[in-house]
């Protein structure tokens, strides 16, 4: 079954690459983009926008026109953009794959109320890779448990908007949840000064941005005469994209919920 997929924020790194995405795909069509209101790209032909020549689509500036031509939205854009998307997807029955990161506590408790009436797939990375290292996090921390330090380590290009990463944090939340902890209390983001021995039971977390660093996360796992480390790194947003599409064509058929990439790839 072919999914007609919406993509919101089609002037956007991501939205580009998106596009670009659910063109290559076989079961995948792309029958709406947008652009902001009033921007100077609406109207202009989507492919062209992403740069792989015409496919005869015109970006438009208004998702409430379209609910009748897509069956389920990608939205990798700003916390109030999708907010205002994931109300009028639910008034109209759409899943949405959600990629935007840096929800306030109030915007995120508001956008997972939706769950009950469509399916969300939210998740801080669409890359099979980084989902597997998830997994790999869980079984590592485990093993190892309270005999290391653990620091997470993230870098992306300048124009990255949030620090740290929300893959750097749903890292820790793994690492927190398979070593019993709450990531809100030991968590240690940034050092500076006269800090003291390190507590065992924290989880650093450092941030470097610059460049265009696309992504880079690695965990390690730091005990005395050895270290375990796990990384992950990407080198073009097509990796987000692709696992993006893949979550918009396993959603179409599921219940309303909650879902993210652990369940698309079965590694629950």
């Amino acid at each position: 079954m072919t999914v007609r997929i919406a993509v919101a924020g089609a002037n956007g790194r991501m939205g580009k690459i998106l596009i670009e995405a659910v063109h290559l795909s076989d079961t995948a069509e792309l029958t709406v983009a947008t652009v902001r209101a009033g921007s100077s790209l609406l109207g202009v032909d989507a492919g062209e926008l992403a740069g792989i020549g015409k496919v005869g689509l015109l970006t438009c500036d208004d998702l409430s026109t379209q609910c009748d031509t897509f069956d389920v939205l990608i939205d990798f854009t700003l916390p109030e953009a999708t907010l205002a998307n994931a109300q009028l997807c639910a008034a109209n029955g759409k899943g949405m794959v959600i990629g935007t990161t840096g929800f306030s506590a109030s915007q995120k408790e508001a956008l997972l109320a939706y769950q009950k009436t469509i399916g969300l797939c939210l998740a801080s990375n669409f890359s099979t890779g980084v989902n597997l290292c998830f997994k790999l996090l869980d079984v590592a921390a485990r093993v190892l448990g309270d005999d290391v330090d653990i620091e997470v380590y993230e870098a992306h290009h300048r124009h990255k908007l949030d620090a740290p990463s929300g893959t750097a944090l749903s890292m820790g939340e793994v690492l927190a949840k398979a070593t019993g902890r709450d990531l809100d209390q030991v968590a240690v983001y940034g050092r500076e000064g006269q800090t003291g021995a390190r507590d065992r039971k924290t989880i650093g977390f450092a941030t470097v941005r610059g460049g265009d660093i696309v992504g880079d996360h690695t965990v390690s796992f730091l005990a005395d005469g050895e270290r375990v480390e796990i990384t992950h790194k990407a080198t073009s947003r097509m990796a987000f994209a692709r696992g993006a599409v893949r979550a918009a064509q396993w959603l179409t058929g599921q219940p309303a919920g909650l879902f993210d990439m652990q369940d698309v790839l079965n590694l629950q």
